[in-house]
């Protein structure tokens, strides 16, 4: 997950207020019903020692959801009474939640908002394809390429005089295959969709996978449908889920191949809270691999102003010469890390790596 959508969060300093609140729920009492989550959710960050503005300014931004056809949720992130970020979420949280403390908690984002991937549907035939553009707020016209036209159909005779037509119907499924991954590709890079999927009978399909660029055949999916038909909201769903549970389990992959030593017996890969902090403090955070209910997310670390003044023990910061502290989740100071130095992470759902729940690729060993 590209993080560079929280700068804002960590622009300037905490406590901050942390909200989670589920809109996928719509019934005839909903307007009542969020005006008492908003009523309840301020009153738990008043109980936590939020200061009134900012209970304020949440209670009337979740207010404002009282009508709203949201259908998953919204995540609020508030201080000294402002809302900083309020982003939907693609999927609903478990429960409705509100954390105040000295660092926003965002690690929740990674599978509440972060893999909702953006795509574009190809429907490709052998005239040519059409691009549908689909995000969290809904699909639109994205262009597409028309080839050519003719011929583009063989003949049934295996007649030797035929094989110069032949030819010609495979050149031109050749050509417009080629046009199309062209075009595809830029598509692409316009929309800087995390995911293609290619839609249409087997052959024209895997022509145009065949001729895109190496860098984009992890980001395409195949849907075995023809050039005529169209996904259902529910394929294009299916086949989302599926690309972010590969997405995670590849980066998973090579997590465990690096946490082996390499050259020289140190590994690009580390695990644990300790060796993690050490590795933000030196900025060698590459991707950090983070399971939302492990225990080491919830572990205790200590913080100081800056995004890399991070320490297992607050001695430790004090004698890196920052005499201001402050305890924190270790998840939620290690994604203000990865924000300040440009790193992404991703959720992972195996019980059995990293760790403790946290882990990190490094930049450099």
């Amino acid at each position: 997950m590209d993080l560079a959508f929280l700068h804002p969060l960590y622009e300037h300093p905490g406590p901050w207020a942390s909200v989670y609140v589920d809109t996928s729920r719509h019934t005839e009492d909903t307007p009542h019903e969020r005006h008492l989550t908003a009523q309840a959710l301020s009153r738990e960050l008043a109980e936590q020692g939020a200061d009134e503005a900012t209970c304020r300014a949440v209670r009337h931004a979740l207010e404002e959801l009282e009508h709203s056809s949201e259908p998953h949720g919204r995540a609020l992130f508030a201080r000294v009474g402002e809302v900083v970020l309020d982003p939907p979420l693609a999927r609903s949280p478990l429960r409705d939640s509100a954390d105040w403390a000295p660092l926003p908690h965002t690690a929740p984002l990674l599978e509440l908002a972060g893999e909702d991937p953006v795509c574009v549907v190809a429907y490709v035939d052998r005239r040519g394809a059409h691009f549908v553009l689909r995000t969290a707020l809904g699909r639109q016209d994205a262009g597409g390429v028309t080839g050519r036209q003719w011929p583009v159909h063989r003949t049934s005779t295996a007649d030797w005089s035929e094989r110069h037509f032949q030819l010609k119907v495979e050149n031109t499924w050749e050509h417009n295959a080629a046009e199309i991954a062209d075009a595809l590709t830029v598509c692409q890079e316009e929309t800087q969709a995390d995911l293609l999927i290619l839609v249409g009978e087997d052959r024209e399909r895997r022509a145009v996978h065949e001729r895109l660029p190496r860098r984009l055949h992890d980001l395409v999916a195949e849907a075995p449908h023809g050039g005529e038909s169209r996904l259902l909201d529910e394929d294009v769903e299916s086949i989302r889920e599926e690309h972010v549970r590969q997405r995670a389990q590849r980066e998973l992959s090579r997590f465990l191949a690096a946490r082996e030593p390499g050259e020289g017996g140190r590994a690009r890969a580390v695990e644990g809270v300790p060796a993690l902090v050490e590795a933000a403090r030196e900025h060698r955070i590459d991707e950090l691999l983070i399971r939302l209910d492990a225990p080491d997310a919830h572990r205790e670390v200590w913080i100081g102003e800056d995004p890399d003044q991070v320490a297992v023990r607050r001695t430790d910061l004090k004698v890196l010469g920052e005499q201001r502290s402050w305890a924190a989740r270790a998840d939620d100071a290690l994604m203000r890390c990865a924000v300040a130095t440009g790193a992404g992470a991703v959720s992972v759902g195996s019980q059995e790596a990293p760790a403790g729940g946290l882990g990190a690729l490094l930049r450099w060993q």
